[in-house]
């Protein structure tokens, strides 16, 4: 679906400390997952940090966060990527997708977080035969664009009930809105800053090649930029 959102009430998240609810679906994982989520918590300014990891037992202790077995009331929540996919369905993701089926507060997903919700919403996602890993511009239709970490195989062919609300050169569906409730999904990766990239080369999730394909000297957006925080 290509249009206009409505006029949809928002959570002033600045002006609020909220009970944040991630969905942490990289909880096993160094880079993207602890410091990669500590990026996504702080724009958010919250008392309290849920983390909940349908996927796995096996995660790793951030040092901060409350882990939680099943989803809490929470002012906002956050789907995360994830190295699962939606193409590849798992039973958990079930779960997940009644989760943004049945809430109300602001809702906010990244890459994978992007691709089940608009699963949820009756869109489709399919599998590419290359991955993308790079940084490249995405277009708003509000004339604006950012420039973005894009780390991914699958893409949201098909948006279902949302809103398109902007592209890029290799993803045509690159960011969306539900018109009529309060749901933001980017498929890039807005928490994919120097720290982040830098921490994924020093784990081990990057070799060298590969964190010189994100130079994050070009990047322009941010979780608060890319959601308008």
């Amino acid at each position: 679906m290509i249009g206009l959102e409505k006029n949809v009430q928002w959570l002033s998240i600045n002006h609020w400390h909220v009970r944040l609810l991630v969905v942490d679906l990289l909880a096993e994982r160094e880079a993207f997952g602890r410091v990669g989520v500590g990026e996504i918590v702080h724009h958010f300014s919250p008392n309290n940090v849920f983390l909940w990891s349908p996927h796995t037992q096996d995660r790793l202790d951030y040092g901060f966060g409350t882990v939680v077995e099943h989803p809490v009331d929470a002012d906002a929540i956050v789907i995360t990527g994830s190295r699962r996919n939606v193409t590849m369905w798992e039973d958990w993701m079930d779960d997940v997708v009644e989760l943004i089926r049945k809430t109300t507060v602001p809702l906010y997903g990244i890459c994978f977080g992007h691709q089940i919700i608009a699963h949820a919403f009756g869109g489709r996602v399919e599998r590419a035969d290359e991955d993308s890993h790079f940084v490249a511009e995405v277009f708003e239709q509000s004339g604006d664009s950012v420039i973005a970490s894009f780390a991914h195989q699958e893409h949201v062919v098909d948006s279902g009930e949302l809103v398109v609300i902007a592209s890029s050169e290799h993803c045509k569906i690159a960011a969306c809105k539900h018109p009529t409730l309060p749901i933001h999904t980017v498929q890039y990766h807005p928490e994919a800053v120097t720290e982040v990239l830098d921490a994924a080369l020093a784990c081990g999730d990057m070799n060298h090649e590969e964190r010189r394909a994100y130079d994050d000297k070009r990047l322009t957006t941010d979780v608060s930029v890319a959601f308008k925080l």
